[in-house]
């Protein structure tokens, strides 16, 4: 039963976090011609940082939903649901 939560919460913020970065990176190659103007010595498509930072945030997205949803399973339902 608790494994089924924290699934359920870490699915959620996972989905969440992909959309966002497929968005982002569809943009983010859509800019490349404006960013070619600004940048020095980095190619605008540069692979290295098209494939770390997407990486990174899902890391933090990991981290950033499994901690809260850790702690969350350590309620006990009945009083969560009184406060609600």
């Amino acid at each position: 039963e608790n494994r089924d939560v924290l699934k359920l919460v870490m699915k959620q913020g996972l989905v969440l976090a992909v959309i966002g970065l497929v968005i982002g990176l569809i943009v983010a190659l859509g800019f490349t011609r404006v960013l070619a103007s600004m940048l020095y010595k980095v190619d605008p498509t540069d692979p290295t940082t098209f494939v770390l930072v997407p990486f990174l945030l899902l890391l933090v997205t990991i981290l950033a939903t499994y901690i809260p949803a850790r702690r969350a399973l350590k309620i006990d339902p009945m009083v969560a649901l009184r406060y609600d």
